[in-house]
């Protein structure tokens, strides 16, 4: 069983539409109280990723003529 069903969202509160999609905010995923593991852009429930770290690169001198 996948938990709860969730309640009713409700336009401009619980999401928005963005491109065509539903995007729920921070307020429904509170409301629904689990995280549905789809990696929703406002879920309070997943772990952020951590920062990636930059690498530096050197390129090799070339001797023009």
């Amino acid at each position: 069983m996948r938990g709860p069903k969730p309640p009713k969202p409700i336009e401009g509160e619980d999401y928005y539409l963005e491109g065509g999609r539903l995007v729920f905010t921070e307020a429904y995923h509170l409301k629904r109280g689990y995280c549905c593991n789809s990696k929703c852009r406002h879920c309070p429930y997943r772990e952020e990723a951590p920062p990636t770290q930059s690498v530096p690169v050197t390129m090799p001198r070339i001797k023009l003529l």
